[in-house]
């Protein structure tokens, strides 16, 4: 693949134009391929096509167009205005810190980017106070943001402080090479050791904020390794070859194993279990105390000096006591 990035400043909007030429053949429709390389939502892709401002070959595509060995992709991508949001003195831990990129750990209960009803108090808000400097690629509600963990998902997550590593990073995400594990807390006991499913998530048809596998959806991969087993429950390793949205819950799920206290997809899931067992399910949800899912281990090759970086974070309070009741009690 061979691209030409250019900043236009000579008029009033500054620009930033994208030459791309596809010297592989790609499988990804044209709005899936911007969405990832430049970290833009779909609907943003959406509307800079309609506003004319990506071609393919010199002719402005459909949203959907399937990209071919030899394209020429012509992407004109306005600076965001100077954000608005404010710097709050939200705590975060900070385990890196260079002049091109951060790793964070994120605490549960914190949405990563301002939205309808969540307009501060997200993460974006504490890295502009903590960090001197955001990638713009994000736009001006996601500066920075290179992927995301769910709301009540605690753990590792990589930030982009310049423009050219937030590609790089957003690059190498696209193409599988950060590696991303998790440990979680799953309901019951599960079959196997050691495994890995491979199912289509999608929106559900019945409910637009839940997902769930089913035909049609977008391949997605998770490699599963028990850690321990417990009364009613086990502590899972994971790994993502695949970032669909609420995957590893979405997944446990589909196994009838969902992770413990998650409030969309196991409700009354501690109930669920008879006798001795549902008391010591009830227990411990209660310990948990919020979704039983955090972002362990980060490793990249880093965008500039292409060393190999890696991080880890132990279970966080409430988690890692209710672990040691858990064990204590099984």
């Amino acid at each position: 693949m061979f691209e030409v990035s250019t900043t236009d400043a000579g008029s009033t909007d500054e620009v930033a134009r994208h030459f791309i030429e596809l010297e592989e053949p790609s499988d990804q429709r044209i709005d899936r391929f911007l969405s990832e390389r430049f970290s833009l939502s779909r609907s943003r892709v959406a509307q800079l096509i309609d506003d004319g401002l990506v071609t393919v070959n010199g002719k402005r595509p459909k949203k959907r167009y399937p990209l071919r060995l030899g394209d020429r992709i012509d992407l004109v991508l306005p600076t965001p205005p100077p954000t608005r949001l404010e710097p709050e003195n939200i705590a975060i831990t900070v385990h890196y810190e260079d002049e091109h990129l951060a790793v964070i750990e994120k605490p549960a209960g914190l949405v990563v980017h301002p939205a309808p009803g969540h307009e501060t108090g997200t993460l974006v808000n504490a890295l502009l106070y903590h960090l001197d400097g955001l990638s713009t690629i994000g736009g001006d509600r996601r500066p920075g943001i290179v992927h995301r963990l769910d709301k009540d998902t605690s753990g590792l997550m990589l930030v982009a402080k310049r423009d050219k590593a937030h590609h790089r990073l957003s690059e190498a995400l696209a193409q599988r090479k950060i590696q991303r594990g998790y440990v979680a807390a799953a309901w019951g006991h599960l079959e196997e050791e050691e495994f890995t499913l491979d199912r289509p998530i999608g929106r559900d048809l019945r409910d637009r904020k839940r997902m769930t596998v089913r035909e049609g959806g977008r391949r997605a991969i998770t490699h599963f390794k028990r850690l321990e087993r417990w009364n009613a429950a086990e502590l899972v390793a994971i790994r993502l070859k695949t970032g669909r949205t609420h995957q590893i819950r979405v997944h446990l799920l589909s196994i009838q194993h969902p992770v413990v206290c998650d409030p969309i997809y196991a409700r009354r899931w501690d109930k669920g279990f008879g006798g001795a067992g549902g008391r010591w399910a009830e227990n411990f949800a209660r310990r948990a105390g919020r979704l039983f899912l955090h972002a362990a281990y980060l490793a990249f090759d880093h965008p500039e000096t292409e060393k190999c970086l890696s991080f880890s974070c132990p279970l966080p309070e409430p988690l890692a006591s209710a672990v040691d009741w858990a064990r204590s009690t099984s």
